[in-house]
């Protein structure tokens, strides 16, 4: 972690770790694509992440506890990547996020699908994202309801339904 910060601030200080596009899109895809290795982030995420910008962004959500790293024990090269507690708690910010982008911006019915469900669902389902969030990412127990489910479900419904309509 960085030992000297330019103030103070919450906000300051939360944009020295989030501050950048790539972080949050890192977090985003891990969240939302359950995406954990470096090769799934690198290749799957539309923005097109170079490679070594996702190593150095890698490097520092660990380093500020974003993020874990542990070997993976089915390939001795790969390493896995899981929220941590404080990663996992970034959910409303990015519900807020959502619901800010799906009123202001020109967002894609598929890519805003989730947000709409979060903005809909409320700190309720927020709660219930984070809960299914540790069951994955640090071993607590799988909650009854898989918001992770739902979310992508209707991510799917939509995607299908317009290649049907093409």
């Amino acid at each position: 972690m960085k030992d000297a910060h330019r103030s103070g601030c919450p906000i300051n200080l939360t944009l020295e770790i989030l501050g950048d596009r790539w972080s949050l899109i890192v977090l985003r895809d891990m969240m939302f694509g359950n995406r954990r290795h470096f090769r799934e982030l690198l290749s799957k995420s539309q923005e097109g992440i170079a490679s070594n910008i996702l190593a150095d962004r890698l490097k520092r959500l660990v380093e500020e506890g974003l993020l874990s790293k542990v070997d993976d024990p089915s390939h001795k090269q790969k390493s896995i990547y899981s929220l941590t507690e404080m990663g996992i708690q970034l959910v409303p910010v990015f519900a807020a996020m959502g619901t800010w982008g799906r009123k202001f911006l020109a967002v894609s019915e598929e890519l805003s699908i989730r947000a709409e469900l979060l903005e809909n669902g409320g700190p309720k389902m927020w709660e219930g994202f984070m809960e299914e969030l540790r069951h994955l990412h640090l071993g607590a127990p799988a909650p009854e309801r898989s918001v992770f489910g739902e979310l992508r479900s209707a991510y799917e419904a939509v995607v299908a339904r317009k290649e049907v309509a093409a």
